[in-house]
């Protein structure tokens, strides 16, 4: 029987990806007690890297969807942390946003709204969180978006 949270899913038409493995020196997730940390999550789907710079040959509107794929990403990366059971999640506690900007680019908070309204959509009132949303000259691989986060669970 699936869960609340995968018929949630389900019910919004979303298909997480497989979680996707590191691309380096560090692994996807560090559970600590009953806290789960997610690396880093590229603007990169089923049809590959998602890159551009926000401000120059990106709109506020394609970025909002590069957020919304890093939400999907770490969704996965959370769903392997908890064996599977997204139920086990207690509250989604931060998210850290990176936008790949130009100098002049100010609406990094708009631009990681595609990944924090995600939050909210799959996991309800415990999809609320502390947030950052920063502008950075660029990215790993030239990607427009990454998101990490922070992540209670229920041991």
């Amino acid at each position: 029987m699936a869960g609340k949270i995968e018929t949630r899913l389900t019910e919004l038409g979303i298909e997480l990806p497989d979680a996707p493995a590191p691309a380096a020196n560090y692994v996807p997730y560090v559970v600590i007690g009953n806290m789960v940390y997610v690396s880093g999550q590229i603007s990169k789907d089923a049809g590959g890297l998602i890159c551009g710079k926000l401000g120059d040959d990106t709109s506020v509107e394609q970025g909002v969807a590069a957020a919304r794929v890093c939400g999907m990403n770490l969704i996965a990366q959370l769903r392997e942390a908890c064996g599977g059971d997204l139920d086990r999640v207690v509250q989604v506690v931060k998210l850290g946003g990176f936008v790949n900007a130009t100098l002049d680019f100010t609406d990094h908070p708009a631009v990681i709204n595609g990944a924090s309204d995600l939050m909210v959509e799959v996991f309800g009132d415990i999809g609320a969180h502390a947030r950052a949303a920063v502008g950075c000259a660029s990215l790993p691989l030239g990607v427009a978006v990454e998101v990490e986060g922070i992540f209670q669970i229920s041991v």
